[in-house]
């Protein structure tokens, strides 16, 4: 049986004791949102009384309905069923948290992020010759692309905090002509005032302690007429689909709250940019829509993520395990969006 299965439902509905007929609808739409319809709800009664899985109790004096439970077979059923779920969420999701540098490489190998980083190099519009700084550039994933467009009469110069992802982006930048990596806080850029021509960020604000400081450091170290392109999620977009919103609700919430520092930067930009001194020319929404639940999952750690949730109070453990087993077993939807922000440092220069 799978749980959106009529007789599943009311299985489910019974397994913490007798109901009647009404109660046992009440029950299946605070599982799953819906109310069964009169014909399946009596249909699915009728075929699980066959199957000796639920069975009447005895009528008492002044009782309209007759109450149903379930009987050992019908909880042994259901038992079986849970376990198969647990399972197969087992096998669907990830159990560890992957290390960053596999992260970020398989997720920049997606059709989704290759599109949007294309997106991206169009809007920074380099130059030969422009000296190209990739603020947060984690083990390297863009600078052979930003190096290509510079040219080796230009520069790149690749930053991140991080001295493991700084030292992967030294060995992948050995071989790319002008190409330089520092170990080095967003926060404050090791680089003069006025001697970058165009910057880029990619999902690393939504991570800073400061993000507007982090655009003030950018904006300084950009030339007049220079260029920064950001691209950012805004995590609060995230939409999962499973039969009770809040739920869904519930995962977001968390996500942004809790897991990813700035959540909400992709709509903050165009303003926190403006704040910094910048123009801004352009905001292009990218969404993706995520149809298949492993591919989802290399994104968005649902296992993780809900063990969490549950430890912050956003998920019961019940609720969590439901989660799972819904996404593992039902068709499934999710959609993100990410924004890429243009913006510039007024002025006329080259």
């Amino acid at each position: 049986m799978r749980t959106n299965d009529a007789q599943m439902l009311v299985l489910c509905a019974l397994a913490d004791g007798p109901l009647h007929g009404y109660a046992v609808n009440s029950a299946v739409e605070r599982m799953t949102g819906a109310r069964l319809g009169r014909g399946s709800l009596s249909g699915a009664l009728a075929r699980l009384e066959a199957k000796r899985l639920v069975e009447y109790l005895d009528e008492r004096p002044g009782q309209r309905q007759r109450p149903l439970r379930l009987t050992p077979e019908g909880r042994e059923l259901l038992a079986l069923e849970v376990r198969t779920l647990a399972r197969t969420a087992d096998a669907v999701f990830e159990a560890v948290v992957p290390d960053r540098i596999g992260y970020q490489d398989r997720l920049a190998a997606t059709h989704i992020a290759r599109s949007y980083k294309r997106s991206a190099l169009e809007a920074l519009a380099i130059r030969p010759g422009d000296t190209v700084a990739d603020l947060g550039c984690g083990p390297g994933t863009d600078l052979a692309a930003l190096a290509g467009a510079a040219t080796p009469a230009g520069t790149v110069l690749g930053l991140d905090h991080s001295p493991e992802m700084a030292a992967r982006a030294r060995e992948r930048a050995a071989e790319l002509p002008a190409t330089h990596v520092h170990l080095a806080d967003l926060h404050a850029l090791p680089y003069g005032t006025a001697t970058v021509d165009r910057a880029h960020t990619d999902r690393v604000l939504q991570h800073v302690a400061d993000p507007a400081r982090a655009l003030a450091e950018a904006h300084r170290v950009l030339r007049p007429g220079g260029r920064l392109v950001m691209a950012e999620p805004d995590w609060e977009s995230l939409s999962v689909d499973h039969p009770d919103p809040a739920v869904s609700r519930a995962f977001t919430r968390h996500l942004a709250d809790r897991v990813v520092r700035n959540g909400a930067i992709g709509r903050q930009l165009p303003r926190l940019a403006t704040a910094a001194g910048f123009t801004v020319p352009s905001v292009l929404p990218a969404t993706t829509v995520l149809r298949e639940v492993r591919a989802a999952d290399r994104i968005l750690g649902f296992r993780r993520n809900a063990e969490r949730a549950v430890a912050a109070g956003y998920f019961t453990p019940e609720t969590a395990e439901d989660f799972l087993a819904h996404l593992a077993r039902e068709p499934f939807f999710a959609a993100v969006t990410l924004y890429l922000v243009t913006a510039e440092v007024p002025g006329n220069g080259a």
